[in-house]
């Protein structure tokens, strides 16, 4: 009995949901990007993110990355109880971490709910705008899968979040005056597009490129506070961009992945089969 309900607990989402349909496809490592970029525009996240984590130190970077890839994929393809407990460690880390900001000459919590609602904003609006764009879902199923995210949202201590493209949208332009680029941002974006220390050779490699095509994909708001042109133009190519690699990544062999990963890989395809 035990042993049928471990296997029947699939965590937040399950097979049916929008959510592992499209974190399975392995164009959304555009989308990781992508949110990092504009995670990165707002001063107070950046500013503590820079003064609190590894993510910058080029000896520890690639360590610091991988805990986020790990969490990302906990929280949604783990088991409910592997949630809670990924959720938990970050949550009490995160309540222990201050960041100081020079333009007011105040210390904040990292785990403000206005910090933590940026990054995740981002984030998730960041997968389902690069699941649209690339033709994994269109726009009702991609206000079914930011519903969905609330459920993340509320496991790292938030009450709610933008649960629709028309709620995102309506945030991201509430909180627009408030992004641009600082000193800390430019530096550690830096490292997105040079990776320097123990990352493996193909990851260095392919980390600029992606990084480049996520940096297409910003808002036109966004590419100006990091120096660029925001042209429609940019905007068709980089759709076309997005839709060819998703269609060369379709057809090569899935890259080896946790095992709650490569469950779900079986689960979805046979729903669509």
């Amino acid at each position: 009995m035990t042993t049928a309900l471990v296997e029947e607990d699939l965590g937040l989402f399950g097979p049916d949901s929008v959510t592992w349909r499209v974190h399975i496809e392995p164009v959304m490592w555009v989308a990781g990007f992508r949110a990092l970029l504009l995670q990165s525009l707002e001063p107070r996240v950046m500013r503590g993110t820079y003064q609190n984590s590894a993510l910058f130190d080029p000896a520890k970077a690639w360590s610091r990355f991988q805990r986020t890839v790990e969490f990302v994929g906990t929280r949604t393809f783990g088991s409910t109880a592997d949630v809670e407990r990924v959720a938990a460690r970050v949550r009490k880390l995160h309540a222990t971490l201050r960041g100081f900001d020079p333009d007011t000459g105040e210390t904040f919590r990292l785990d403000e709910p206005e910090n933590l609602l940026w990054v995740h904003a981002t984030e998730v609006g960041s997968y389902a705008h690069i699941a649209q764009r690339a033709g994994l879902i269109d726009g009702a199923d991609a206000d079914r899968y930011l519903a969905e995210s609330v459920r993340a949202a509320r496991v790292i201590g938030l009450i709610d979040a933008p649960a629709s493209r028309a709620e995102m949208d309506a945030y991201i332009e509430r909180r627009r005056p408030d992004m641009r680029m600082t000193d800390e941002a430019r530096r550690a974006t830096m490292n997105l597009f040079a990776p320097k220390g123990r990352a493996p050779r193909a990851v260095k490699i392919a980390v600029p490129t992606i990084a480049t095509l996520a940096l297409g994909t910003l808002p036109r708001w966004a590419r100006r506070c990091y120096g660029l042109p925001g042209l429609p133009t940019t905007d068709l190519g980089v759709t076309l961009g997005l839709r060819a690699l998703r269609t060369a990544t379709g057809v090569l062999p899935d890259v080896p992945a946790p095992p709650n990963i490569e469950r779900a890989r079986r689960l979805v395809r046979g729903l669509s089969a």
